[in-house]
């Protein structure tokens, strides 16, 4: 067996979307904060207006990306 293929699918069901609401004046902190933490996830602010946002990640990563984003200087509620 190709083993890029073998690899790929070993990791195909590491993704984790998790969705969250924060203050609209908080997004901006969260999505520099997440991205200077590199490779733990990504911020998209999915409805602005309600301050709502989807952070990508891994389940390898998640438990650390969130521990991480639980101790951030705002509240942050996972929905």
């Amino acid at each position: 067996m190709n083993p890029i293929v073998q690899a790929s699918s070993q990791y195909a069901d590491a993704d984790v979307i998790v969705h969250a609401r924060l203050e609209r004046v908080d997004m901006q902190m969260l999505d520099k904060l997440v991205e200077g933490m590199g490779h733990l996830g990504i911020v998209t602010t999915t409805n602005k207006a309600l301050g709502e946002v989807m952070i990508q990640t891994t389940k390898y990563c998640w438990p650390d990306l969130k521990m991480a984003i639980e101790k951030m200087p705002f509240e942050i509620e996972f929905i």
